[in-house]
This record gives structure tokens, sequence and C-alpha cells, in this order.
């Protein structure tokens, strides 16, 4: 099966953004790297780690939106994952560098989700695609709305 396609260009000349030519989205971007500790016996990343890639990419966009989760906790909430999907397409190696790309999604009362895409940093193809999807609880552990300030987030986030 082959991915939808995704044909990145920087947006409003931010390199932290980029417009998908192929749909017309907005997506921010992060850069990362593998490290040899992400690959496994096959010398490939080990699937569990593109999990970590999506929080590098969560957190990096929420910061880069002057909202980060140190900020949203010390507010006195929470966003655990509830529902995680991925599709693998191809795999990356040690030292392969990758763009992480997020998108804010879904918005609920109490439920918002995060989409991916992961693509190689040289050649651009597309490594993954994913969602998360999280519950917004206080710090009792109790499910509440969204806080006002993520809501504001996902409402001017670029469409």
């Amino acid at each position: 099966m082959r991915p939808k396609p995704f044909t990145p260009e920087i947006h409003d000349e931010d390199p932290r953004f980029v417009r998908n030519l192929a749909d017309g989205f907005i997506w921010h971007r992060s850069h990362y790297r593998t490290l040899y500790a992400d690959t496994d016996r096959s010398a490939v990343v080990y699937h569990a780690n593109y999990l970590r890639y999506f929080e590098f990419g969560r957190t990096s966009l929420m910061r880069d939106l002057s909202y980060p989760y140190t900020q949203i906790e010390a507010s006195g909430y929470v966003y655990p994952i509830i529902e995680i999907g991925v599709k693998y397409y191809s795999p990356l190696h040690y030292d392969d560098p990758m763009w992480i790309h997020t998108r804010p999604g879904d918005l609920g009362k109490v439920r918002l989700k995060f989409h991916y895409i992961i693509t190689h940093g040289e050649t651009g193809q597309i490594v993954c695609t994913g969602f998360t999807e999280h519950c917004a609880l206080n710090s009792a552990g109790r499910p509440v709305a969204i806080d006002e300030r993520t809501k504001h987030l996902w409402e001017i986030f670029p469409k």
C-alpha cells in the first residue's frame, strides 16, 4: 500500500511550517536524526521508537506555538494518549535524518488528536504516517474539558 502524496513546501518563509502541495494542509515540522540506540537487530529503527518521534513532533509543535507541555501541566492539565495509529511504509536506519511533520487534528470536548507524517530527511520518502488521540485530565486524573488555550491553538493553526 502506498501513502497519499506529500509534497512539503516552506510556508510563509518560516522553515518550522510547511504546506503540503498535494492537499494544501499546513504542517509543523521538526528535524531529528536516528540514534544507534533506536535500531534493532535488523539494523532498522525499532517500530515502537516511531511513537517517541511522534512525541518529539508533538512537543516541538506545542513549544513553537508558545504553549509547551510544562505550561499545560502547570495549568493543572495533562493529556495522556488514549489511542494510537501508525502505518509504516519504509524503514529508517542508524543516523538517517528525518522530518517529523505534525498537525492538530480533531478537537472534541475532552479529546484532541494529532496527525503525523515522518519523511526521510534526504530523500523525502514517506517513512510512516500516524495519529495520537489524547484525553484532557485534571491533576486528580478526572476527565475535564480541554483548556481554553489549547482550544485557541487548534482554532488558529493554519488550515
